[in-house]
């Protein structure tokens, strides 16, 4: 017996599901890529994801997923030789600095934990320590979405700043953009990283990076530019200029209808909807931890992504069981656990083109897996996780206010 038919329901933090309406301006034939529609598209593409990354920078589309954008910025700002300061509080940004090393660049590990945010205080302190200015650049990310931490970006500026350190700030908001507020300028952020499968909802194969004055002078220096990811090359005048090539024409439709639809919603909406998918996850967690199987595995709300939450289990509680029986039997797929907790840990997403029902379902699958694989989630006999997120969602949704 299963229940698994009908529309399956994703719930990992990328890639997310991309809406029927990108998809439909996706399937259409190609067309002439040198002038006209297309290079209005990718101009506007390029002028609004500096609306989206609230930048007055330059913005550059590259034919790659979020790893392809870890390296644009990197090649664009940095030589061989340069060290570059990793704030680690998850796996990706020390991806990002694996990176780095294999390009040739000298990297330091801030340390942290899977459990926290980075510490402004611990950053500052080490920035202070190196009087010779030998780190070029902080690499941080505002989600990292194997722990589900939040890191504090403003707090993180004042700390190179309280140092009086020339580092650029670089940020990875691949699992941030278009779901919380980020703001590129007003942050002091010199080079973000984001790419569409998220958010953005479209495929996988898209990453954008923006850049601002201070990185674009570092960029004319740069000793590890390559002609593919190169900002400059891609300032061209000629079209192909901004994609090293031929541009994938379906993508730049894809992405264009999810702008508009972003700027349809409107970004503060869509941010105040991230926030409410992600309190309604915590209401049901909050119940279901009282039976100590499982836990929140960031611990302090404030530091927890609106995006994705991610559930330590407890007491050597297997999480496999549970993940196939919500994708075999309910056909609702949830994330699993990645790097260090990969084995104890799996992940709810609530990113990019979700709404209330299709989080209640994901939620109610959650119990349903929990009560039928027997982890204990509640402190009485009766589940309630699920009641939870509906009263929450009811109180701050209520019309009686």
């Amino acid at each position: 017996m299963t229940l698994h038919n009908g529309r399956e329901f994703l719930s990992i933090p990328g890639p997310t599901t991309v809406p029927d309406e990108v998809l439909g301006a996706m399937h259409r034939p190609a067309i002439e890529i040198y002038s006209g529609e297309l290079v209005t598209i990718t101009q506007s593409i390029l002028q609004d994801l500096k609306t989206v990354f609230k930048t007055t920078g330059d913005t550059y589309i590259y034919i790659s997923n979020g790893h392809g954008g870890w390296e644009a910025a990197l090649t664009n700002v940095l030589s061989r030789g340069d060290k570059i300061l990793v704030c680690e509080s998850g796996r990706f940004a020390m991806g990002w600095g694996d990176t780095g090393a294999f390009l040739g660049v000298g990297v330091e590990i801030l340390p942290g934990d899977w459990r926290r945010a980075v510490n402004p205080n611990d950053l500052e302190a080490r920035l202070r320590a190196d009087k010779d200015g030998d780190i070029k650049a902080v690499l941080c990310v505002q989600v990292d979405t194997a722990s589900g931490v939040l890191n504090d970006i403003p707090a993180i500026r004042r700390a190179i700043d309280a140092a009086g350190h020339e580092a650029l700030l670089m940020v990875d908001t691949i699992a941030s953009l278009a779901c919380m507020p980020f703001d590129m300028d007003a942050w002091g952020v010199d080079v973000a990283v984001a790419a569409g499968q998220k958010g953005l909802m479209t495929p996988p194969g898209l990453a954008f990076v923006a850049a601002n004055k201070k990185a674009k002078a570092r960029h004319a220096n740069a000793g590890l530019r390559s002609p593919y990811w190169d900002w400059t090359k891609r300032e061209g005048e000629e079209h192909y200029m901004k994609f090293c090539g031929t541009p994938p024409v379906q993508m730049l439709f894809g992405i264009r209808k999810a702008l508009d639809m972003l700027f349809d919603e409107g970004l503060e909406h869509v941010f105040e909807r991230h926030r409410l998918l992600a309190g309604a996850t915590w209401a049901a967690v909050s119940e279901w931890r009282q039976g100590g199987a499982l836990d929140f595995n960031i611990t302090e709300a404030t530091q927890r992504s609106v995006t994705v939450t991610t559930l330590r289990m407890n007491n050597g509680v297997d999480p496999a069981l549970l993940l196939k029986f919500c994708k075999e039997q309910l056909g609702t797929v949830l994330g699993i656990g990645i790097g260090e907790i990969g084995s104890t840990a799996f992940r709810i997403a609530h990113m990019g083109h979700v709404n209330a029902p299709m989080m209640m379902g994901a939620l109610g699958a959650i119990e349903i897996g929990l009560c039928a694989t027997g982890i204990a989630h509640c402190a009485k006999d009766v589940p309630s996780g699920v009641r939870a997120a509906v009263a929450y969602l009811g109180d701050e949704l209520s019309l009686l206010k």
